[in-house]
């Protein structure tokens, strides 16, 4: 892939409003699916908004009315807001779009990133996303019995080569409650990708007590500050961040999905 360029479009005081980073978004995706520009990431902070995708359910959606924007990404019902280092990477791929293998070197780079601060994370087998794992869950002996459910082969961004060792199984009573770090939804029109991911870094995360996030009941929220035990802000994670896009996104040539 060709050198990425980074666009910083407001953090803190300077944080963009929703609907403003999404039209920007739609302009540097016109520009790049014409070659008038070169891969591009926006980076920010977003003023406090709850954004769905096209599968978010009613029962998944605030009950007490509170405003959410409607978006064309996949996945379902989010929040972004202050201490929330949110990423659009808008790049060229190769048709057919291979938007699974997309969505893991997105991944890569926040796990990358996390361990560069001292926290592992890891994927989870069926789930997209960045995940902190709960501890192993203490359960009786069932004369053999074993809980061992299917992943979630329904959802939309569920492929079956998410499976094997480098993932962990979808939590089936196995752990305690697995905690969701990062956030990733993606659109691809035009063989040019849209939306990205939010990587939780010192945000208030009651805000996530409103709604279901990505439609998942059976898992929290969680940030790199709470997982450290100490304060770890957008500014210090952004030149991370930066640094393992670069090196995953410039270090890798997508490939067509095989048809």
């Amino acid at each position: 892939m060709s050198e990425l360029r980074f666009v910083h479009l407001g953090f803190g005081a300077d944080a963009v409003e929703y609907r403003e980073a999404w039209q920007r978004q739609r302009e540097v995706h016109a520009a790049r699916f014409a070659d008038e520009i070169p891969d591009t990431c926006l980076l920010l902070e977003h003023q406090p908004v709850y954004t769905a995708g096209r599968r978010t359910a009613d029962s998944e959606r605030p009950l007490d009315g509170t405003p959410v924007v409607d978006v064309d990404r996949g996945g379902k019902i989010t929040w972004h807001g202050p201490g929330q280092l949110v990423g659009y990477p808008i790049l060229k791929l190769p048709r057919p779009v291979d938007v699974v293998a997309h969505v893991r070197r997105l991944e890569e780079a926040l796990i990358r990133t996390c361990a560069e601060f001292g926290l592992e994370t890891t994927r989870i087998e069926g789930r997209s996303g960045v995940w902190v794992l709960g501890e192993p869950a203490e359960r009786p002996e069932l004369g053999g019995l074993e809980l061992d459910l299917a992943p979630p082969t329904d959802e939309e961004e569920y492929d079956p080569r998410l499976r094997g060792p480098e993932y962990a199984p979808s939590n089936a009573g196995r752990r305690g409650e697995d905690r969701k770090l990062a956030a990733i939804g993606v659109r691809v029109a035009k063989g040019v990708t849209m939306h990205g991911f939010a990587l939780t870094c010192d945000s208030d995360t009651t805000w996530f007590d409103r709604i279901v996030p990505c439609g998942i009941r059976d898992a929290g929220v969680t940030s790199l500050s709470r997982e450290l035990g100490r304060e770890v802000t957008v500014a210090e994670v952004l030149p991370v961040v930066e640094k393992h896009l670069r090196a995953v996104l410039e270090s890798t040539e997508p490939m067509p999905r095989a048809v």
